[in-house]
């Protein structure tokens, strides 16, 4: 009967550290959102102020949007990284 209670606390053992990590990585990717939308809402309104400077406003807004999605998909690998 010993034997049977341990397998059953590994099994939940093993799916709660699965919902954690899920749950890790849903308030990891938060962060990226924000981001982006502060990138591109102030990015806006520097268009709005200056349109003669949107080549570097525009290339200034991707670099942005790549360094917060690169955070984000550092936090999806750290879910499997530390699994």
């Amino acid at each position: 009967m010993s034997a049977a209670l341990e397998m059953v606390n590994i099994a939940a053992a093993d799916a709660v550290s699965g919902n954690v990590a899920a749950i890790g990585y849903g308030l990891a990717a938060i962060g990226p959102g924000v981001g982006v939308g502060i990138i591109f809402g102030n990015g806006t309104q520097a268009l709005a102020r200056q349109p003669e400077a949107a080549g570097l406003i525009r290339t200034n807004q991707i670099m942005g949007f790549a360094f917060c999605e690169a955070l984000a998909l550092i936090g999806i690998v750290m879910g499997f990284v530390y699994k």
